[in-house]
């Protein structure tokens, strides 16, 4: 819920500052601090693609899944959660969505196609409104403010874009960086624990959480701990839960 509510207050307490009481630091940091919990939104509804949100209970998963979704990008949860699993049944396919076209593509296109499995262009135009309706309310109050928009709400998700596919997507599936990682075609990134945080919520751990799905994202650094990278051996087996 910290994310949630960072998320909130963040938006808020930005969009309505002063934008000539700002040095280009504090911007930065304030960017930064944005998209970090920009991206804290989607992987939480990652985690409710695989009922980890609130184990227990669908309903209530689901439902605050949706929400961090529609945040985020105004994204579908039935149609996000879909894909997604297409992805973990078949990793690297033809038939996984979030894979690029061939192999000779490179990281641009890849991430134009990975954008566009899940942002389609009435989603775009929702989230254009919506900005534009923020923009002209902060306009009311000081004309410089609805600068605020672009730097505080549209940057950061730009951002974050970015971020969710270079370290979730780009880097650990990657065939010319893959090792023999088993049959999931993936690969984990060698962070530190702090670094793998704030890459990508630990998501740069991506054998361990193809290999098992049913961990949130909090857990992985735990989970990268018990089980060995390389053979899939270790005391992992009381992790191991199918996602429905």
């Amino acid at each position: 819920m910290m994310i949630f509510w960072g998320w909130f207050a963040t938006l808020i307490g930005l969009l309505l500052a002063p934008p000539d009481h700002w040095s280009p630091l504090a911007v930065v940091l304030a960017v930064a601090g944005r998209t970090f919990l920009q991206t804290g939104l989607f992987i939480l509804g990652h985690d409710a693609m695989h009922r980890t949100l609130v184990p227990g209970h669908p309903g209530l998963n689901d439902g605050l899944g949706r929400l961090a979704l529609m945040l985020y990008a105004g994204l579908p949860f039935g149609r996000c959660r879909r894909q997604h699993l297409r992805h973990h049944h078949s990793p690297g396919s033809l038939r996984d969505p979030d894979f690029r076209l061939a192999s000779g593509d490179g990281a641009l296109h890849w991430y134009v196609r990975f954008m566009g499995n899940y942002l389609s262009l009435n989603q775009l135009g929702l989230l254009l409104i919506t900005w534009i309706a923020a923009a002209g309310l902060l306009m009311g109050l000081e004309p410089q403010r609805a600068m605020n928009v672009i730097a505080f709400w549209v940057l950061p998700l730009v951002l974050s874009s970015f971020q969710l596919f270079l370290f979730g997507t780009y880097l650990p599936h990657r065939s010319e960086a893959s090792t023999a990682a088993g049959s999931h075609a993936v690969r984990s990134l060698e962070y530190s624990h702090l670094l793998s945080l704030l890459a990508c919520y630990h998501f740069g751990y991506h054998w361990e959480h193809h290999a098992y799905p049913a961990v949130p994202w909090f857990r992985l650094p735990e989970l990268r701990r018990r089980v060995s990278l390389d053979h899939g051996q270790g005391d992992g087996s009381r992790w191991l839960r199918v996602a429905r």
